[in-house]
């Protein structure tokens, strides 16, 4: 379908078809799937990868990678491979680079490749088949390594940004292990959130009410609580002053005292 046909490209794979007919996509073969049951929404996974350190660092699927039209699109130049059996299928147009071992993952390969691209200041994909597993634990591990974040952080970050993370077991043991390894055991008293609850790695709910800080407690009463408006003070009467005492110098001999200035009569000559 022509681009001036239609003002509005499929939000999937970014090409102009008649998606919502089920029309197959010329460019890419994608097909807008219809929804599973009446009033359940479809899943459909974006073509395009997620951002996840501005201007630099994206995270995806092999669909995405394979993608080249969304990568040119994102000025996306490297590839990070995280599947020792995934081919490369754009090494004529992009700078691939694929990690060889399967497991244990190869945190710190990935991080030198991806410092190296940071500092050439190159957009990057890092990509396993789904997007959810391998390739998220790498962009975490990055973070750790190069932000100085604990794993907790680094993988809320990319869980935000990416909502369909979902690490394997064997991917949080090594997560954590080279979280050991970059920080040492943990020193500080963590204080876990219900965020972590969510992340898999032991962090449970705190049980029992959260204390309140002594800072915040109050003492004593306030000013304005002491003071009622309606109290009126007895022994006071408005605009009497307290009497001065005469100076000596201003009295006569036979004790009348001076006028002031102000009050000598004026000049009637």
């Amino acid at each position: 379908m022509r681009k001036r046909e239609r003002e509005n490209p499929c939000g999937i794979c970014g090409h102009y078809h008649k998606y919502e007919e089920g029309e197959v996509c010329g460019v890419c073969g994608h097909r807008w799937k219809p929804s599973d049951g009446e009033g359940a929404p479809s899943r459909h996974e974006s073509a395009f990868p997620t951002e996840v350190l501005k201007d630099f660092l994206f995270l995806g699927s092999y669909d995405n990678a394979s993608r080249s039209e969304v990568l040119r699109t994102l000025s996306i130049s490297h590839i990070l491979n995280t599947v020792p059996d995934c081919h490369n299928l754009y090494k004529n147009s992009f700078t691939y680079h694929s990690l060889q071992r399967d497991r244990p993952l190869d945190f710190d390969e990935a991080n030198q490749y991806l410092e190296k691209c940071e500092r050439d200041k190159s957009r990057v994909l890092v990509h396993c088949m789904t997007g959810k597993n391998r390739s998220a634990a790498i962009v975490a591990a990055f973070l750790m390594k190069s932000r100085g974040w604990r794993l907790a952080q680094s993988f809320q970050w990319v869980k935000d940004r990416r909502p369909q993370v979902q690490l394997t077991d064997a991917s949080q043991k090594e997560l954590l292990e080279y979280e050991l390894k970059l920080f040492g055991p943990s020193t500080q008293t963590l204080v876990p959130t219900e965020s972590f609850a969510s992340l898999g790695f032991g962090y449970t709910k705190p049980a029992g009410d959260m204390q309140t800080p002594v800072f915040n407690q109050t003492t004593m009463p306030s000013i304005f609580e002491r003071f009622n408006p309606n109290d009126r003070p007895t022994n006071f009467t408005f605009g009497v002053e307290r009497k001065a005492e005469a100076n000596p110098r201003d009295n006569n001999s036979d004790g009348r005292v001076n006028p002031t200035s102000t009050e000598n009569l004026m000049d009637s000559s």
